[in-house]
C-alpha cells in the first residue's frame, strides 16, 4: 500500500507487493579445508600463513603454495638390513624405517630422514577423486634441516583459524599421522571437538600407522579417541598404495652422499666380472657426482635436473638393481593416508547425487591397492564394535578395483547418527534453515510471520523431498513444520521475544546389509 503522505498530486500510484515468501537456499556441503605444510604461502607479496585460502584447482594451489618437497629437501638412506626395525609408538612415522626389500636376495631399507611433507601429494589425491572447491591453511614451509619438523601446535593453530570460516564443511589434516601417536590422537580429538562445537562441518580422519595390520593400529586408535563428538567424524582404513608419483619421475637425486655410495656399490655388483663396458661403469659412477648443489642458480639447477633425469632413465634400462631401487622408492613415497581422497569422493557424491547419498561403493581414483587386504571377517570388527567407534574399510575387489566399503561415523552405536550421510544432511538442513531465519530476527512475533516461516520451510523441504533427500510417499510423510502460539510457543515465550520453530524430517538411510531369502516350492504342474 502506498503511503498517503507521498500522494500529494492527483493521479494513479502503483504499489508492488511480494507474492511469494522468502526462500531457503541450500548451503554448500562439500568445501573441505586442508591443513598442513607447503613450499610457500603468499599472494602478491602478502603472507597466507594460517590464512584459510579458497582455491578451485591444483594449478591455483601451486601458484599460491608451491609444489611438493623436491629432491633438495628429501633424504632417503639405503641401508642393508636383515630384520624389521622395532616400532616405537612415541616416534614419528617419518623417523621409522620402511619394510625391507630385496635386490637379488640382498635386503635393503629406505629410511627417510627429512622432507616428509604430504599435503601437496594429498591435494593431488583430492582433485583426482572429484574434488573442486576447497580451502587450504598453510601452517609453515618445508624445512631442509635433518629430522622431522611436523609440529602439533602449528597444525592445531591452523585448525583454530577455521573457527570463523562458516563455508568450510569438511576438515582434513593429512600430516597429522606423521606426528608421534599420542600427539596425533590429541589433534584428532581436537578436530572432532572443533566440528562438534561449530556443528556445521565434519572431520575425515586417517588412522595412525594405517599401513600396518588391523591388530596393530585399530585398538590404539579407538582407545585414544575418547567419547566426545564422535558423530562429527569418520575414519578410514587402511592407507593406499597410489600412483601420485610415477616411477619415471623419480631418481637417485633424493639420496644423500653416503646413500649414493651404497647404491653405486649395489649396481656395480650387478656388472661384476669381465665383459662389462667401461662406459656402463662410468654411467654408474655419475650417481655420486651428478647432483644439484646449493650454490647453483636456478638455471644451472634446472639443467642439472635434466641431466639427472636422463641418467636415471639410462640406468633404469641398463640395471635391474637400479630399477628395483626406483620401484621400492616409488612404493614408499606413494603410500599415503586416504582422507584427502575421501574428501574428493565426498565432493563428487554431493555434487552429482546429493549430500544424502552415502560416499561409498565407489572406487578410489589413483589407488593401486590398499596397504592391507581386508576380508569379510576382518571387516566385521571394523564395522561393528562394542565401543561404537566404527572404522570404514577400503577394500580391493576383483574386477572392481579399490573401493570405499563403509559409510559409518565414529558414533556407530547411535541409531540417529550412525551413518555419514545422515549427519551431513542434518548439518546442511540446520545451516540452510538457520541462515534463512536470520531474515526474520526482530520481525513481529505474530501470525503473519509464523505463516510466512512455515510456508518458506515447507517449500524448501518439499524441494528436498522431490530430489530424494527425504523419505516418504508424500511430503506430509517426509517432514513436518510447526510454529505458532499453542504449537511451539506459549504466551510467556512471546513476551520474552522467543519464536520457536520445530522441524521434523524423515531422512533416507543407506541400505548397508542386503538379505535374500530363497525357499523351494512344490511343483505345480
Amino acid at each position: 500500500m502506498t503511503d498517503p503522505r507521498t500522494m500529494k498530486t492527483p493521479g494513479v500510484y502503483i504499489a508492488e507487493q511480494n507474492a511469494f515468501p522468502s526462500s531457503v537456499v541450500q548451503v554448500p556441503t562439500a568445501e573441505p579445508a586442508f591443513i598442513g605444510y607447503t613450499e610457500k604461502a603468499e599472494a602478491r607479496g602478502k603472507s597466507l600463513r594460517c590464512q584459510p585460502t579458497r582455491i578451485t584447482s591444483l594449478a591455483e594451489f601451486e601458484s599460491l603454495f608451491g609444489a611438493g618437497p623436491g629432491d633438495d629437501c628429501v633424504g632417503f638412506r639405503l641401508d642393508p638390513a636383515g630384520s624389521a626395525p622395532a616400532v616405537n609408538p612415541d616416534q614419528p612415522l617419518a623417523m621409522r624405517d620402511a619394510e625391507a626389500f630385496l635386490i637379488d636376495q640382498t635386503p635393503y631399507r629406505l629410511t627417510q630422514t627429512r622432507g616428509f611433507y604430504w599435503l601437496y601429494a594429498c591435494m593431488r589425491q583430492f582433485f583426482e577423486n572429484g574434488g573442486w572447491v576447497c580451502h587450504v591453511v598453510s601452517v609453515g614451509s618445508y624445512r631442509n634441516d635433518e629430522g622431522i619438523r611436523i609440529d602439533a601446535a602449528e597444525l592445531a593453530a591452523g585448525l583454530a583459524s577455521l573457527d570463523k570460516q562458516p563455508q568450510v564443511t569438511l576438515v582434513v589434516v593429512p600430516e597429522a599421522v606423521l606426528l608421534p601417536r599420542a600427539e596425533c590422537h590429541t589433534l584428532q580429538r581436537a578436530m572432532l571437538a572443533h566440528c562438534g562445537a561449530l556443528k556445521n562441518r565434519f572431520a575425515i580422519l586417517d588412522l595412525p600407522e594405517g599401513y600396518r595390520p588391523i591388530a596393530d593400529c585399530i585398538a590404539p586408535f579407538r582407545s585414544a579417541l575418547g567419547t566426545g563428538h564422535l558423530d562429527f567424524g569418520a575414519a578410514y582404513y587402511p592407507w593406499l598404495h597410489t600412483t601420485i608419483l610415477e616411477p619415471q619421475g623419480l631418481s637417485h637425486a633424493c639420496l644423500d652422499a653416503d646413500s649414493r655410495k651404497v647404491l653405486i656399490d649395489c649396481v656395480k655388483d650387478e656388472f661384476a666380472g669381465p665383459g662389462t663396458p667401461p662406459a656402463t661403469l662410468a654411467e654408474v659412477d655419475k650417481i655420486g657426482t651428478l647432483v644439484v648443489t646449493p650454490e647453483m642458480d636456478a638455471e644451472a639447477a634446472a639443467a642439472r635436473q635434466e641431466e639427472i633425469a636422463a641418467l636415471a632413465k639410462t640406468l633404469n634400462s641398463l640395471s635391474r638393481r637400479y630399477a628395483a631401487f626406483i620401484e621400492a622408492l616409488a612404493r614408499r613415497r606413494n603410500l599415503l593416508p586416504p582422507a584427502a581422497a575421501l574428501a574428493g569422493i565426498y565432493t563428487l557424491v554431493d555434487n552429482s547425487r546429493g549430500v544424502w547419498h552415502a560416499p561409498a561403493n565407489l572406487s578410489v581414483t589413483g589407488a593401486v591397492s590398499p596397504a592391507v587386504e581386508i576380508s569379510d571377517e576382518a571387516q566385521q570388527d571394523l564395522n561393528v564394535d562394542p565401543t561404537g567407534k566404527s572404522v570404514n574399510a577400503i577394500r580391493s575387489f576383483p574386477g572392481m578395483g579399490t573401493m570405499v566399503w563403509g559409510a559409518r561415523t565414529l558414533d556407530g552405536n547411535s541409531l540417529d547418527w550412525r551413518y555419514v550421510p545422515l549427519r551431513r544432511t542434518v548439518i546442511m538442513l540446520e545451516e540452510s534453515i538457520r541462515l534463512a531465519l536470520k531474515a526474520y530476527v526482530f520481525e513481529a512475533n505474530v501470525g503473519n510471520t509464523w505463516v510466512t516461516i512455515r510456508q518458506m520451510l515447507q517449500n524448501f523441504l518439499t524441494t528436498l523431498w522431490k530430489q530424494g533427500g527425504l523419505s516418504g510417499a508424500a511430503p506430509e510423510e517426509a517432514f513436518a513444520v510447526s510454529v505458532g502460539l499453542g504449537e511451539t510457543m506459549t504466551a510467556q515465550d512471546i513476551l520474552e521475544g522467543t519464536l520457536r520453530v520445530t522441524v521434523m524430517v524423515a531422512l533416507t538411510r543407506p541400505a548397508e546389509f542386503f538379505e535374500m531369502t530363497f525357499e523351494q516350492t512344490m511343483q505345480t504342474a
